[in-house]
């Protein structure tokens, strides 16, 4: 079977993005791991199905790298809005499906001969955010644990991370885990990824884990972030520890086209 599919990142956050616009394409999991793996398929810490919504703009469809069905993606939601609106599927504000509810996206800007976007995503509200091993553990779209450190030099992030995903606290189906170092002037994330299983470039979900967790330990809000893979911005309102209106922002770029071959 030949598959067409298109290929975005979002800070060096990479996706296999399909147009399934009228519900055609089923891949097992084993396909979607081959597909994501970077030595046998096309590489990407993702899979995504666009498809179509009597409701809404469209539907996002979301698998780890694993195969295994994903939940909400900060970078794939971002990256999935760009396809719609490059594609002519959707308006510069739209909105759309996903795991975890419904999302409006706006594309503030973009460079059409680069097929590269500005792309600001409304998550949903957080309302839970518990303190336990010496972090933050809070579900933004996706369980995430925040642990703050003095630097990255001491910080084995996929060791510690993998620790910490495993842990029995949050099991059976584990976290993400966020590590974060704070200066005067700004925050760097390093984020592992379950389901991937391993430390990505960049993690939306995380990046806003760890906004309002730097907020509740130090009532620093609105801090430029940084990660392996690019600077975002994220913003939110709150009252009595239940947070809302948040609004992830960054970049967002169409990478290459093309066509594999499915056994």
């Amino acid at each position: 079977m030949k598959l067409s599919f298109q290929k975005y990142q979002a800070n060096g956050n990479d996706f296999v993005m399909l147009l399934d616009l009228k519900h055609q394409i089923e891949l097992s999991k084993e396909q979607i791991a081959r597909i994501c793996n970077r030595h046998f398929g096309i590489g990407a810490d993702g899979l995504m199905l666009l498809l179509p919504s009597k409701q809404y703009d469209f539907e996002m469809v979301y698998y780890n790298s694993d195969g295994s069905p994903g939940s909400m993606c900060g970078n794939g939601g971002r990256s999935i809005a760009a396809l719609a609106f490059d594609s002519d599927l959707a308006s510069r504000n739209m909105q759309f499906l996903a795991s975890d509810g419904l999302h409006q996206a706006i594309i503030n800007k973009e460079i059409k001969e680069h097929h590269l976007f500005d792309v600001s995503l409304k998550m949903i509200d957080v309302s839970y955010v518990e303190e336990i091993l010496d972090g933050y553990f809070l579900n933004t779209g996706v369980p995430h644990f925040v642990q703050f450190v003095d630097s990255f030099e001491k910080v084995n992030v996929e060791a510690e991370g993998r620790k910490i995903r495993n842990h029995s606290v949050f099991s059976p189906e584990g976290a993400n885990v966020d590590f974060v170092v704070l200066d005067d002037h700004q925050m760097f994330v390093r984020t592992y990824e379950r389901g991937v299983e391993g430390e990505t470039l960049s993690c939306g979900t995380g990046v806003t884990a760890s906004c309002i967790a730097t907020y509740l330990k130090t009532g620093r809000k609105n801090l430029p972030v940084r990660t392996l893979g690019g600077a975002f911005n994220v913003s939110f309102k709150e009252t009595a520890r239940h947070f809302e209106d948040i609004w992830l922002s960054g970049p967002a770029q169409k990478v290459f086209e093309g066509e594999i071959n499915l056994v």
